[in-house]
């Protein structure tokens, strides 16, 4: 299975990043911060001509699961959606929870924090596209 969860959407960038703010909100989650990428490089003033944000989201009810099956998964913590362009497309992704927390943790309860977490952040970055 790929490990990256991608859509295309005909939206712009601009359109795209409020798109998934309002659809985190839907699901039960919340924007902890947004990191500009693209305007970060640009202003260390190398060429980056394309646009890329990084909004960290969380659900503190499974957040706090995954924590208390093993502290050191806050490293993988909060859960990272990008929307970008490339080439002229504007896309929305994201790494699939469930693959990056098995590689972590063999503890069966994860993988079912996982799977729901998974659920959720595919049905906003589904939601934010259309």
């Amino acid at each position: 299975m790929d490990p990256f969860f991608i859509r295309d959407t005909p939206k712009s960038f601009e359109e795209a990043s409020s798109a998934l703010q309002e659809a985190v909100v839907d699901q039960g989650f919340g924007v902890l911060a947004v990191h500009d990428l693209g305007n970060t490089l640009r202003s260390k003033g190398l060429p980056f001509p394309e646009q890329c944000r990084i909004f960290e989201v969380c659900n503190p009810q499974q957040a706090a699961a995954v924590l208390s099956t093993t502290m050191a998964l806050n490293m993988a913590l909060p859960c990272r959606i990008s929307v970008y362009t490339e080439a002229g497309q504007t896309r929305l992704g994201m790494i699939r929870p469930e693959a990056m927390l098995a590689g972590l943790s063999a503890d069966p309860s994860l993988r079912e924090v996982a799977r729901a977490v998974e659920a959720s952040t595919t049905a906003i970055i589904k939601a934010a596209a259309a």
